[in-house]
């Protein structure tokens, strides 16, 4: 089945800048997550798990490896008209600029989608982990005869102040919005939410960045160029103008916006029940197929870990820990709260011989790492010691850089054997 009624536009978000180091090299939706996936394929996965596969990806920055990902990872039937396509921002003799936000990023593409045939536009966020069946968000979207549907999550007073806030009716009509409300405000913001929300504190309806707009109504929105963001400018602007709907949506979903998100967001995935759930069969997040082996794990103590295919681990003990495909662990080394992406290739032995590398790919032996991220193709030499946490200060240097106390090593850095931090 394809739904033929709907164009997906997944944004890739700007720069990237609070997820630097991960950004440095590759768009924000082309970072690895759960040691196997990237971030573009929770809402890719999110769309065909509901029927919408014309897919569109919208990214300006670093975009070969996303390219490369996307062109590697989806295919479809040759006698469908399923799709998922990256658009990279053009630079054209009547439109010289980057795009300069969410809706222009959309206004500058318009040409490329409008070749469909399609009723709505479905806008997604391409740096968000959750699952969600969005045919049921259309559904809704049609009952109620909006302009416009927006999807929104009860948050608690502590999280309000970082996200969009808004009031609805009693029919889920959008009142009011405010974008980042100061605590003292929260007061007037509370919302009708469900007794569930209720009991967990989360009174609060925000944004949650995903949208649904009538296929003509944003066609002519387009039009004025002065409007740059959906979020900050579009939505606000046409509460008193035109139908705005809040869709109420309950489920797992968090923000990758920042380090500390995003290490979170992976460790979390070693819960005994994680909230995010890579094994609903339901609700499978589709990736890049690889033909790797399985693991071999050699004397290791393991505690709440993940473990990617093809690693070689022989370390002394891994402990509430997220380790990547193709990870190398060697003898008696501690791994404990880090997420190690793992590598993009192997080493064989000749190889490391022939061209005499003295610090092969991975962790080396007798290692001590807690609170890290390693990111891919990382080489850190035997007897290093890495202990992240609240009382290192933020910092960058070649090889690494820390944020809120958690050390990323650099893709492909090389830490020399004894380095500690």
């Amino acid at each position: 089945m394809i739904n033929n009624e709907v164009i997906s536009i997944i944004l890739g978000g700007g720069q990237g800048t609070r997820l630097y180091p991960l950004t440095k090299s590759r768009s924000k939706p082309a970072v690895p997550i759960a040691g196997k996936y990237r971030l573009v394929d929770i809402p890719i996965s999110n769309c065909i798990n509901s029927d919408i596969k014309r897919i569109y990806v919208l990214t300006q920055f670093n975009s070969a490896s996303l390219n490369r990902h996307i062109k590697n990872t989806f295919h479809f039937s040759f006698f469908s008209s399923a799709f998922v396509d990256v658009l990279a921002a053009e630079q054209t003799p009547g439109n010289p600029d980057w795009f300069q936000g969410t809706a222009d990023a959309v206004r500058q593409s318009m040409h490329h989608f409008t070749r469909h045939d399609f009723e709505y536009f479905l806008i997604l966020s391409g740096d968000q982990l959750y699952q969600m069946d969005y045919s049921e968000m259309i559904k809704n979207h049609k009952e109620s005869k909006a302009d416009i549907s927006l999807a929104t999550i009860p948050v608690n007073a502590k999280d309000a102040p970082a996200f969009g806030i808004l009031k609805a009716n009693e029919e889920n009509q959008i009142t009011s919005f405010i974008e980042k409300p100061k605590t003292e405000l929260l007061k007037d913001w509370s919302s009708e939410v469900s007794s569930g929300m209720q009991k967990e504190g989360r009174h609060y309806l925000a944004s949650m960045g995903i949208y649904i707009f009538n296929r003509d109504l944003l066609i002519k929105l387009m039009e004025d160029k002065s409007t740059v963001d959906f979020g900050k400018e579009i939505i606000p602007q046409n509460i008193d103008k035109l139908k705005i709907q809040s869709y109420q949506f309950e489920g797992y979903w968090t923000d990758i916006g920042n380090v500390e998100s995003f290490f979170e967001a992976n460790l979390e995935l070693t819960d005994h029940i994680p909230s995010f759930n890579l094994f609903d069969k339901n609700l499978p997040i589709f990736t890049r197929p690889r033909m790797l082996p399985t693991s071999k794990i050699s004397g290791t103590a393991l505690d709440r870990t993940v473990i990617g295919d093809g690693s070689i681990i022989a370390a002394a003990k891994i402990e509430r820990s997220v380790i990547g495909i193709r990870s190398r662990i060697g003898k008696d080394s501690t791994v404990i709260n880090t997420y190690m992406m793992g590598c993009d290739y192997y080493e064989s032995l000749e190889e490391i011989e022939k061209n005499n590398i003295e610090i092969p790919l991975g962790i080396g032996e007798r290692c001590y790492i807690k609170n890290a991220i390693v990111d891919k193709n990382c080489r850190v030499g035997n007897d290093v010691r890495i202990h992240g946490g609240p009382h290192l200060e933020d910092i960058e240097t070649d090889m690494y850089v820390i944020r809120s106390g958690i050390v990323v090593l650099k893709k492909g850095a090389v830490i020399p054997a004894g380095f500690k931090v």
